[in-house]
């Protein structure tokens, strides 16, 4: 702090050099006490982690948190390289790379969403109906057209017409990806091998010629809104802002669903979580997509944040921050984006029991 006397004491000429000198000094002060925290992953959760990161901001002025939506693999792989202080992604570590890092890495469950299935057909508006055994025949190419008799069998009151469909996917490493496959797997296996499931894939469909790639969920929203005839999958609150309509997709109890804040808690009622954050989350997913449960919706997902146990000094009270954030506040009414749903209490509580588990090293 400049002290009076001293000011008094300086000729008026060097007052002003002065101002700019305490000024530069007090706001490299503050930009040394904040502690930024720097993510990337999951397109999937990308609108929640960015207004997570707003209520943040306002919350505690000197914690940041940047994140990149850049796909589950890509952010994966920039944690595991030591690039990033936490990643974000739809299916938890497969269980080769949890035995890897195990004791090493948290993970949490933080949010709750749905891939819906977005189509831009001019003639039929609203009331699409699909099985996954369809959308399966559709992404392997041999469903070509939308007045096929198994899309019309299963639409009777809708308009289909003669023309070619345009099946939209991700062309980056995606959980989006991954959990769509796993449904199509689980659905109609016989027509979607398991060798077909994964975060990036061989599309069947372009080698049909009607497949089109797309970066990120932004990505095939923008290609699906812009290609008539077009059909593809997003996480529910990329449909919901792109204004197209979403295909009601039946479950394993024959029941016809769209995305709701109901039938996407119902498909998680069952599921059973590993003793601590520092398990083993590889199954869940197949206890979450197809779920065999009544008014469940059959594309659901967890996304989880991934941590380390250990950070340096000056990271561990953020972590340990942003953690506690996310399993409390961060689910309330108000904080979680339109298109999302927040975890059930007993995950919020699972997930605070990783604050303890964060430390300096």
């Amino acid at each position: 702090m400049v002290s009076l006397r001293f000011l008094l004491a300086v000729p008026l000429v060097f007052l002003p050099l002065i101002a700019i000198i305490v000024y530069f000094a007090s706001t490299g002060a503050e930009e040394a006490e904040k502690t930024v925290l720097i993510g990337s992953g999951s397109s999937f959760i990308a609108p929640q982690m960015y207004a997570w990161a707003s209520q943040l901001k306002s919350k505690y002025p000197w914690l940041a948190v940047e994140y990149e939506s850049v796909g589950s693999g890509a952010g994966l792989a920039n944690f595991l390289d030591g690039v990033r202080d936490f990643a974000a992604s739809d299916p938890p570590l497969p269980k080769n790379l949890w035995e890897k890092y195990r004791g090493k890495v948290i993970q949490l469950p933080v949010i709750l969403g749905a891939i819906a299935v977005i189509y831009n057909l001019p003639e039929a508006g609203e009331g699409l109906r699909l099985t996954g055994e369809v959308l399966a025949l559709i992404y392997t190419g041999e469903i070509k057209y939308w007045d096929d008799p198994r899309i019309k069998e299963l639409n009777p009151g809708l308009n289909l017409p003669s023309k070619e469909i345009i099946a939209v996917h991700r062309s980056d490493s995606s959980g989006t990806t991954e959990i769509f496959t796993l449904f199509l797997h689980k659905s109609a296996p016989s027509v979607w091998p398991r060798e077909l499931v994964g975060k990036a894939i061989d599309w069947p469909v372009d080698r049909k010629g009607n497949g089109v790639g797309a970066k990120g969920n932004e990505g095939v929203t923008s290609t699906v809104k812009s290609t008539p005839y077009s059909i593809g999958y997003v996480e529910w609150s990329y449909a919901l802002d792109s204004g197209l309509p979403m295909a009601a997709i039946m479950n394993p109890r024959g029941e016809f669903l769209l995305p709701s804040i109901e039938s996407i808690q119902k498909a998680v009622q069952n599921v059973e979580l590993p003793e601590s954050p520092l398990g083993d989350f590889s199954s869940l997913p197949l206890d979450v997509v197809y779920a065999d449960v009544e008014g469940a919706y059959p594309i659901v997902s967890f996304t989880f944040l991934i941590f380390w146990v250990e950070y340096p000094q000056e990271k561990v009270e953020a972590v340990r921050t942003f953690i506690e954030y996310v399993s409390t506040e961060g689910q309330m009414e108000g904080n979680v984006v339109k298109g999302y749903v927040p975890v059930p209490d007993n995950i919020r509580r699972f997930n605070l029991e990783a604050v303890s588990l964060v430390r300096e090293g």
